[in-house]
C-alpha cells in the first residue's frame, strides 16, 4: 500500500515537473516574441507629397532633399493617397520596423506643419520625428504619376511614374537610405536589354498603380537592415 502511494505521488511529481517544463516553454517563446518586437525601431511614415514645377515649360521637377531631377508629367488627382497606402503595406510587410499609424502622423501634418515642411523638409521632418517620438521618419516626393491609357495586353499611353524615398535617422538627422523610381513603361521592342525587366512586369502594360508597386519592390530590395541603419 505505501509503496503505491510512493508511486502515485512520483507520477503527480512528474506530472508536475512536465506542466512547470511547458509552462516555462511557452513563457520563454512568448518573451523571445515580446523582446523582438521590442528591438523593432518605430518608423514614421509622411504621406507621399507631391511635388510639382513652377515652370512647366522647363519639363522637369526637382526632389526638395535631394535636388535629383526627373521629367515632368501628370498627377492623376488623388494617387498621392493611393501610393501611400500601397507603400504602408509593403514597410509593413517587411517586418522590420513598428509603423505608426497614419493617422497619427497625418494627425499632427497641420497647415502651418505643412507650409514649415514645405519651406525646410529635411529640418521639419526631423522635427515632426521627434514630435512622434519614433527613430526613423520616411519622406516621400511623388513627382509624376501618368495613367495607362489602354488595356493590359495594348496600351495607346503607357503608364508613367516617378517617385523617390528618404528615409531619416532622428537622433542626429543623418540620411541613411534613399530610393528612387522613374519609369515610362515600354514594349519589349524598344529595349531588347531590359528583358528581365520586362517579364517582371508579367510581359504586359501595367496600370500606374501597378508599376507604382513594382517599383516599390525594387526599391525596398536596397533597404538595409534596422542594425546597419542604426549604425550608419
Amino acid at each position: 500500500m505505501a509503496n503505491s502511494k510512493s508511486k502515485s505521488l512520483k507520477l503527480q511529481v512528474y506530472r508536475s515537473l512536465i506542466l512547470l517544463f511547458f509552462f516555462l516553454l511557452l513563457a520563454g517563446i512568448e518573451w523571445s516574441a515580446r523582446a523582438e518586437a521590442e528591438v523593432k525601431p518605430d518608423l514614421a511614415i509622411l504621406p507621399f507629397f507631391v511635388e510639382r514645377t513652377e515652370n512647366p515649360a522647363r519639363g522637369v521637377v526637382l526632389c526638395p532633399l535631394c535636388k535629383s531631377i526627373y521629367q515632368y508629367g501628370e498627377v492623376v488627382p488623388g494617387s498621392e493617397n493611393t501610393l501611400t497606402q500601397l507603400f504602408y503595406t509593403k514597410i509593413q510587410a517587411l517586418g522590420r520596423f513598428k509603423i505608426l499609424p497614419l493617422e497619427k502622423v497625418e494627425a499632427v501634418l497641420t497647415p502651418p506643419v505643412k507650409r514649415q515642411f514645405e519651406e525646410k523638409p529635411s529640418q521639419s521632418a526631423i522635427q515632426i520625428g521627434k514630435d512622434l517620438d519614433v527613430d526613423f521618419i520616411l519622406v516621400t516626393y511623388l513627382f509624376r504619376f501618368e495613367e495607362r491609357v489602354g488595356s493590359s495586353l495594348g496600351a495607346e499611353k503607357p503608364a508613367s511614374v516617378a517617385f523617390d524615398l528618404h528615409l531619416l535617422r532622428i537622433r542626429d538627422g543623418v540620411e541613411v537610405w534613399k530610393g528612387k523610381f522613374d519609369e515610362t513603361q515600354k514594349p519589349l521592342s524598344e529595349n531588347l536589354l531590359k528583358i528581365g525587366s520586362f517579364f517582371r512586369r508579367k510581359a504586359s502594360w501595367l496600370t500606374g498603380e501597378e508599376l507604382a508597386g513594382v517599383g516599390m519592390d525594387e526599391i525596398l530590395k536596397s533597404l538595409p537592415g534596422t542594425e546597419e541603419l542604426e549604425k550608419k
